[in-house]
């Protein structure tokens, strides 16, 4: 091999296959409608936050460090359309994404950074705090991790005496209509947590959080799970895309 070719192979682009193609632009420069418009809508955020901004500035924002050398509003518009709104965007699994065209590796990244940090910041608002007096908070933060995923998911939040949350355990994880769940295994995490009462908490991707009869019968199962060992089956949240139900207000429990 010569060593020519060697030099070819070795300076290929790092994302050369799955980044939106690069515009033939000055080196060290970005044309000047591009890097004006990246400096307004900064000035914008830091001015008037999220709220100032319609979802695809937001998601330009975000796309700026993983595209930095090119307009990135025709990729943030792909991406909202595809999957409908800003936090459908980030929450998608990372397969989806990368069949979009211009999205790679360096996307991605960017991308679930901004949701592991949602996640992180509105579990931070509800762990270790009384969840029944902070209940909107509680709210927010099950909507952030489960109200835009794909397939099932079974939580259950566990509740010390004061009703501070002291674990939050994802149960199991099911298909896009059914999540299998164990009462005994929920009574048995309890145990282990020292927990006092119980949060269940599952989505349904749908987006109707209207229950099942199934959903009801495993509801009634756990609560009779708990309830001889001294603790409480406080509330069951079904998450759908734009609210929630509760098992408490609506009389199942």
């Amino acid at each position: 091999m010569s060593k020519s070719t060697e030099f070819s192979k070795s300076t290929l682009p790092l994302f050369e296959a799955d980044e939106a193609p690069a515009l033939p632009l000055r080196p060290g420069r970005l044309p000047s409608y591009i890097a004006d418009h990246r400096k307004r809508l900064r000035a914008r955020f830091l001015e008037g936050g999220a709220t100032a901004m319609p979802d695809y500035e937001l998601m330009e924002l975000v796309l700026f460090r993983a595209i930095p050398r090119q307009d990135v509003k025709p990729l943030a518009h792909t991406l909202l359309e595809v999957f409908g709104d800003f936090n459908a965007v980030l929450s998608a699994p990372a397969a989806r994404l990368l069949e979009v065209s211009g999205v790679g590796a360096a996307v991605l990244t960017e991308l679930k950074i901004i949701e592991a940090a949602a996640h992180r910041l509105a579990r931070a608002r509800v762990i270790e705090r009384p969840v029944l007096v902070g209940w909107d908070a509680l709210i927010d933060y099950c909507h952030t991790t489960m109200a835009h995923r794909e397939i099932e998911q079974f939580r259950v939040l566990y509740l010390d005496v004061k009703n501070n949350l002291i674990a939050d355990e994802e149960q199991a994880r099911g298909t896009v209509n059914h999540v299998p769940v164990y009462p005994r295994e929920v009574a048995k995490r309890a145990l282990e947590n020292n927990a006092t009462a119980l949060i269940l908490v599952h989505n349904h991707p749908s987006g109707d959080p209207t229950p099942s009869q199934a959903d009801i019968t495993m509801t009634a199962q756990i609560e009779a799970a708990v309830t001889p060992l001294g603790i409480t089956l406080h509330d069951h949240l079904i998450i759908g895309r734009s609210r929630e139900l509760s098992f408490r207000a609506e009389g199942y429990l």
